[in-house]
């Protein structure tokens, strides 16, 4: 299969650009720009190689440098804003600190209409974000395109195998960049589009074999299209040498146990999940602890100690599956290069060192829209497909603070009253998440004669197309009225109803 290879120098777009070329149907990994364990570039089935931006100048000391094995794969190369500084700079040109920073839309003037800009018009929209401007180009180089603010605004070598922008096609204030990238992938590189759910499944189904042999395989399951398509897979794979295990861990929404076992015995047969109550385990394990990333540490450990019990019950087990994806990895583990960790997740980084089981991750480079669309080629119902994303460590990190039983219950009920009322909103089913939150900060009210001191709840709704960034939604004050209403009147121990308005960046979806 055709291959596009995304070397990251720490850019928090790399994953935007991997995102849109898979969305040409075209495979792409992202690699360290190091290459530490890295196979060839000069392997056949990779047709291209991108370089992403970086929080880097060239200009600095310590800055990374290109691979030596970029050049020498004969490979088309695109260099994308430090990308292309990057490619400059090493062969010959010039790159300077910019007097200001250019950041935002800019009208970009094309000089040659061909290569990157083939079918596009002259001029067109793009997005700049960058503090230094190349000054001089090599000199077997032409400049193609400019913008007001910036001379060199793409460029490339005489014979049309190197290219470099200045701005970033891959975000969506680019309105043309799907087809700048298009025209890298296929009319440069030759690609063919042959990344699509029904060649995913067979991938990786094949891979699953590969990697499991023969041994046995428990399956973490919460009941989300994560983890519901990695068992659909996997059980597709290797048949009965997978059984599942649903832990109840009493972080689960209302109705949420009940409902995920129905399904899942529905799709994969009664004899394949085994269901564990823990509740009262996982509560006593949070008893105390305030900190998000050891409730997320704890009870990732308190997981896997539980699958690891049922799995010595079963027999000889080798392999613990999980529904880990794309934006898990990037957030835990930075994509492998330099860029900054923002949180651990439980599936991720809250495993402990030493385990038993070894991981399988059969959806682990893919991102929310492409799991779903394996989903749907796996023929799993729709009301799964759909479900909103749900943190592994469920309602502990929807409440600031302690984790009790009676916190979980206040915050249960708050949850269903949103869920229900935004359900009949046609805002619904474009929300990529929407949920409470419990406050522990206690706010007076008056109900009838009556002086309150209660807890303050957050509604929180955002839209997203991978949860990568996120902007809040805006619900109709109509419906925020009803819900606010239901919550005060209906939840006992709240008396406060406020509506989250931040987005993402800066802030996360979830507020631990």
């Amino acid at each position: 299969m055709d291959k596009i290879v995304i070397l990251d120098f720490g850019s928090q777009y790399t994953q935007l650009i991997a995102r849109r070329i898979r969305e040409l149907q075209v495979y792409c990994e992202i690699w360290p720009y190091h290459m530490r364990g890295c196979p060839s570039l000069s392997d056949a089935e990779i047709r291209g190689i991108i370089l992403s931006g970086s929080p880097y100048s060239v200009t600095d000391e310590n800055a990374p440098r290109l691979p030596q094995g970029v050049l020498e794969s004969g490979k088309p190369v695109l260099g994308i804003c430090y990308g292309m500084q990057l490619l400059v700079s090493t062969l010959g040109g010039k790159v300077i600190r910019s007097q200001s920073r250019e950041y935002g839309r800019a009208l970009l003037f094309v000089l040659e209409r061909g290569g990157l800009f083939e079918g596009l018009g002259s001029e067109m929209v793009c997005w700049m974000s960058h503090g230094d401007s190349v000054k001089e180009i090599p000199e077997d180089f032409v400049c193609v395109a400019r913008t007001e603010g910036c001379e060199y605004a793409a460029v490339r070598d005489k014979s049309g195998r190197i290219w470099g922008i200045q701005f970033h096609p891959e975000v969506s204030h680019t309105p043309l960049g799907k087809e700048i990238l298009a025209n890298f992938v296929f009319g440069i590189c030759g690609c063919r589009p042959e990344w699509t759910p029904e060649s995913i499944v067979k991938q990786q189904i094949q891979y699953v074999r590969n990697e499991v042999q023969k041994e046995r395989v428990v399956c973490a399951l919460s009941g989300g299209v994560d983890s519901v398509t990695a068992a659909v897979l996997t059980y597709r794979a290797i048949g009965d040498q997978l059984s599942c295990i649903f832990v109840n861990n009493g972080l689960l929404r209302k109705g949420e146990a009940e409902q995920v076992l129905s399904n899942m015995r529905a799709l994969l047969g009664k004899d394949r999940v085994i269901y564990v109550d823990a509740r009262e385990r996982f509560l006593l394990a949070l008893r105390g602890v305030v900190d998000p990333e050891e409730k997320r540490k704890i009870i990732g450990r308190v997981f896997v100690e539980i699958f690891e019990e049922e799995a010595r019950k079963l027999g000889d087990v080798t392999y613990l599956l999980q529904g880990t994806t794309y934006p898990d990895v990037i957030e835990s583990v930075s994509v492998w290069g330099p860029s900054a960790r923002i949180k651990t997740h439980h599936n991720v980084g809250g495993l402990p060192e030493h385990m038993h089981l070894k991981v399988l991750e059969p959806l682990r480079f893919l991102f929310k829209d492409e799991v779903r669309r394996l989903a749907a080629e796996l023929g799993i119902p729709e009301d799964i497909i759909w479900r909103q994303p749900f943190p592994g460590p469920g309602l502990a990190v929807r409440i600031i603070g302690e984790v009790t039983e009676e916190r979980l219950a206040i915050l249960r009920d708050m949850d269903a009253i949103i869920d229900q009322e935004l359900r009949k909103s046609p805002i619904y089913r474009k929300l990529w998440q929407s949920f409470g939150v419990l406050v522990p900060v206690r706010s007076v009210g008056v109900m009838g004669d009556e002086r309150t001191y209660k807890y303050v709840g957050v509604i929180r709704a955002v839209m997203s197309e991978d949860g990568m960034t996120a902007d809040w939604a805006r619900i109709s004050y109509d419906t925020l009225d009803v819900i606010a209403r239901r919550i005060v009147n209906e939840v006992a121990g709240i008396g406060r109803v406020v509506y989250d308005i931040t987005s993402k960046p800066p802030a996360t979806i979830e507020w631990e």
